[in-house]
């Protein structure tokens, strides 16, 4: 995997890399990350690696990850990092990859994460990747949010987590997000009908809170 974000090109006096975001420099270092969790029980169905990006400009009152706002914080997401996600990925137990922030659909971060989500993609066709965002599938789609990257972004994906975290709507009880605006998207399904298609979770946690089952 290139470290760098691919090859830039001028365009009206600004750089621009492959997927068209413009840029000061004619060069852009690459994507950082804060930090990343192995055999991660937390964000997304079974065991996963997960992989928190930096770089959030929505600062949501009340984030659990306010270090990671920052689009310097941590380390460079180079390719040494993501060989070493990739081979966290090859264990049976493990069941896939799940991205966080920071944003991982700013600009930037979209740029700097296709190519890594298109090679997980290939390497693993049978492990999910569960992806979070504070942009709405709508934004993402139809907005906004939208860049050169994100539908090469949305055919990776299995689940999008979408919105912002909202301080009033938060439940303790809610699985796989923090407040109750987010959804929990299946992403295949949703692109092949053009409406939104919740994901489907076992039939366990599908009460309105999570309640012991004994």
């Amino acid at each position: 995997m290139r470290a760098r974000i691919g090859r830039l090109r001028l365009e009206g006096g600004a750089a621009r890399d492959a997927c068209g975001v413009a840029f000061c420099g004619l060069e852009h270092e690459a994507m950082h990350y804060s930090t990343i969790k192995y055999c991660d029980i937390a964000n997304g169905e079974g065991v996963r690696t997960v992989l928190f990006v930096s770089g959030c400009r929505m600062r949501c009152p009340f984030c659990f990850n306010e270090e990671a706002w920052n689009f310097h914080a941590g380390n460079p997401f180079d390719a040494a990092v993501q060989d070493q996600i990739v081979e966290s990925l090859r264990p049976l137990y493990v069941d896939g990859l799940s991205v966080l922030g920071g944003e991982p659909m700013e600009p930037e971060n979209q740029a700097g994460l296709v190519d890594f989500l298109e090679r997980v993609r290939r390497e693993f066709p049978d492990k999910t990747i569960w992806l979070y965002s504070g942009h709405t599938f709508e934004n993402l789609t139809r907005g906004s949010g939208h860049t050169e990257c994100t539908d090469r972004i949305m055919a990776t994906l299995d689940v999008l987590v979408d919105g912002p975290f909202v301080q009033a709507k938060k439940s303790m009880g809610l699985r796989f997000r923090g407040s109750s605006n987010q959804r929990v998207i299946d992403v295949p399904a949703t692109l092949a009908s053009g409406e939104v298609v919740l994901w489907g979770d076992d039939a366990l946690y599908t009460t309105r809170e999570m309640k012991r089952s004994f």
